[in-house]
């Protein structure tokens, strides 16, 4: 599928998300079922050799920061979504993406981060409205910044694109409306599944960048910004599967989960303003630039660790985003300082 294609398909699943309607599919219905029977049997696989305990990283990172005073109170950064953004597949807590994060947060603001996730491992984007509903629950502490990584169950168990996508676009709007910068990591790869087999795994590739276009369109227009996780991992998962999967062959290892914390934390930190100004101006050189969304949209779902934000309100084809490619900032596996107490961060 050409990127004006994509385009056209992400566009028609986001209005269908934003005006209600109907199951517009991911890649064709019947295709996206033969897709399921094979994940299917990678997930029998995932159990037998899956981690059943997903390590807990709530709590402060970056006590070498942690200073009274104006400017220093921690920065609070919450994770959302599936398995993925739980850390599902690692052994210690610091190998997981939110710990990654917040330590490399930490870094950069000079300020201790608490970190919280209310990620839980095979949830849809449907169960995103019970865990915003948990996040926003106490008004006194609404986070600073809200990751979100969620679509790989979506496309797994045949929710509606639109459905998706709408689900999505409620939980970027009411995190945004509370006051929190939110970041959506977008669907992975399904392609890059060791056990599902060609030819099936390029029709769960299609349907894994169709969902992501979509959802990017959705997070944008609601006020969030995009990382395109799935091209990221795809090709470093298939030349060194070995490395990047974890024993389960499903979820990243942790120099997989690295990996994706790389290319988000310049997002996160961008979203907050601590990135360097000159950073923010779009590089012609790295074929930054502004595009209509929905284009952008598809260009980021077929390329690693692009970044897709709102620009200006309106043009000839919609509203513009401003497309990114951020140089990746290394992060470092960093256990908690201060673990959180029972109640959470």
């Amino acid at each position: 599928m050409t990127s004006m294609s994509r385009a056209r398909v992400a566009r028609r699943i986001a209005a269908g998300a934003a005006y209600g309607g109907g199951g517009i599919g991911l890649a064709g219905a019947a295709a996206v079922g033969l897709v399921l029977a094979e994940v299917h049997l990678a997930r029998r696989q995932v159990n037998n050799g899956a981690h059943p305990h997903v390590p807990q990283a709530d709590g402060r990172y970056g006590l070498a920061y942690d200073a009274p005073g104006p400017g220093k109170e921690p920065l609070r950064l919450t994770m959302l979504g599936d398995s993925t953004a739980a850390g599902q597949g690692v052994h210690r807590s610091g190998q997981t993406p939110g710990a990654l994060l917040a330590s490399g947060l930490a870094a950069v603001a000079e300020r201790p981060v608490e970190l919280r996730n209310v990620a839980l491992p095979g949830a849809q984007s449907d169960d995103l409205d019970r865990q915003v509903m948990l996040v926003l629950a106490d008004s006194d502490r609404v986070p600073d910044v809200c990751v979100i990584m969620i679509g790989a169950n979506d496309v797994t168990h045949r929710m509606p694109a639109t459905r998706s996508v709408r689900h999505l676009s409620s939980a970027v709007r009411r995190l945004r409306t509370a006051g929190a910068e939110v970041v959506v990591g977008t669907c992975p790869d399904l392609g890059t599944i060791e056990p599902v087999q060609q030819p099936l795994r390029w029709l769960a590739r299609r349907a894994s960048r169709q969902l992501a276009a979509a959802q990017t369109i959705g997070t944008v227009e609601q006020g969030g910004r995009t990382v395109s996780l799935g091209d990221l991992l795809g090709p470093e998962f298939e030349a060194n599967p070995r490395e990047l999967f974890g024993p389960d062959h499903y979820h990243p290892s942790a120099e997989g989960y690295a990996t994706a914390a790389m290319a988000i934390l310049p997002t996160v930190c961008a979203a907050l303003g601590l990135w360097p100004a000159e950073e923010e101006r779009p590089d012609v050189s790295r074929r930054e630039g502004f595009l209509p969304v929905a284009r952008a949209a598809a260009e980021a779902a077929s390329e690693a660790g692009t970044e897709v934000a709102a620009a200006m309100p309106t043009g000839p084809r919609g509203p513009w985003a401003l497309l990114k490619r951020r140089r990746r900032r290394r992060v470092s596996e960093t256990e908690p300082a201060s673990p959180a107490s029972p109640s959470g961060v």
